[in-house]
């Protein structure tokens, strides 16, 4: 079932909260974007009634292939969505569509995303300066990491080839969750009970983390108890890390969070470095970053965190470490077009 090559390409990034998708046409080396639309995962029993629905608002446009990404594991072209109840199947997508199907796991797809950014443009992605003011230079040589906080905490990494940038996703979300001070502590040991095992990173950095840190500084007394943070918890689950965010500027509880959240987010990510010696940039990814930019870089929160070590020589390695907050949301549907090109888990 082979794809026209001027025909435009279906793109979809499915995750635990939003299932959007996309047109895009080729344009040169790179895509142009027709159309795209967002639809909640949670409110859908597949991914082939969105697309039906998307392609059917617009019947003009004809894609000639998909190429779909979803927050899980792939196994035999079939993604087993970890943060909703239903999976992707590319086999029975391609007999329904009419068209070949590719899939890729969902920070695979981020990550091909990533390899096309132009690091200059502004409005795409951000350099983080260092405590001491300075830039690192990308290494062109080097791995690439990138890590995103959204409904789960997805990590993934880029190896330069022979015959071009290769992603590779990882399940390095679930690395232990890092103690660095009392109150990070505190928190291991809240998110800890009644697990067979220690808690995982991806427990605190992610919507649902960002919610029950939230609860956790209030109900230990580490903020104070608002009117605001009343009505957020009063939301449901899935409302209230948005409006935690929303209010950090205006709410003491709600600024906290944002903090330890922050926190959090730099010594996971510096614990990956020591891992992955990512001399071709940190890409501070998803949702949450894309998002909360203002979080990351007021007072240079985050970049005071992340360079921490307990070894000098480390701390040396982390400060020469080029870092980069990605602004736009709708790379993962960029990176989607990409990856059977870029993805060696692309099927």
């Amino acid at each position: 079932m082979p794809a026209r090559a001027e025909s435009p390409v279906l793109t979809a990034d499915v995750g635990g909260t939003n299932l959007n998708l996309a047109l895009l046409a080729p344009d040169g080396s790179n895509y142009r974007l027709l159309r795209k639309a967002r639809f909640n995962t949670q409110e859908e029993d597949s991914l082939l009634g969105p697309i039906q629905a998307f392609l059917a608002a617009d019947p003009s446009i004809r894609p000639g292939m998909a190429c779909l990404c979803g927050a899980g594991p792939l196994l035999d072209r079939r993604i087993h969505l970890t943060n909703a109840p239903w999976d992707i199947d590319a086999a029975a997508l391609e007999r329904d569509l009419g068209m070949p199907v590719h899939l890729v796991n969902d920070f695979t797809a981020l990550s091909c995303g990533v390899i096309q950014l132009n690091l200059a443009d502004a409005s795409r992605v951000t350099p983080l300066p260092h405590g001491d003011g300075s830039l690192p230079a990308v290494d062109p040589r080097g791995l690439a990491l990138v890590v995103g906080a959204g409904t789960g905490l997805g990590v993934g990494f880029i190896v330069p080839t022979s015959g071009g940038p290769r992603a590779f996703p990882s399940e390095g979300g679930h690395i232990g969750l890092p103690v660095f001070d009392e109150d990070s502590l505190a928190l291991w040991h809240h998110l800890q009970k009644g697990l067979p095992a220690p808690p995982g990173a991806e427990l605190a950095l992610s919507g649902s983390g960002l919610a029950a840190m939230f609860r956790f500084l209030l109900d230990t007394r580490r903020t104070p108890w608002t009117p605001a943070a009343t009505a957020i918890l009063a939301l449901p689950d899935t409302e209230q890390p948005a409006a935690i965010s929303a209010q950090a500027a205006s709410d003491p509880a709600c600024g906290r969070a944002m903090e330890f959240f922050v926190d959090f987010y730099a010594r996971i990510c510096a614990d990956l470095c020591m891992v992955f010696l990512p001399t071709g940039g940190l890409f501070l990814a998803g949702g949450i970053a894309s998002k909360n930019a203002e979080h990351f870089l007021t007072r240079g929160r985050f970049m005071a965190r992340f360079e921490r070590s307990y070894r000098t020589h480390l701390a040396q390695l982390l400060r020469a470490t080029p870092v980069f907050l990605v602004r736009d949301y709708d790379l993962s549907l960029y990176g989607a077009a990409y990856a059977p090109a870029c993805s060696n888990r692309a099927v």
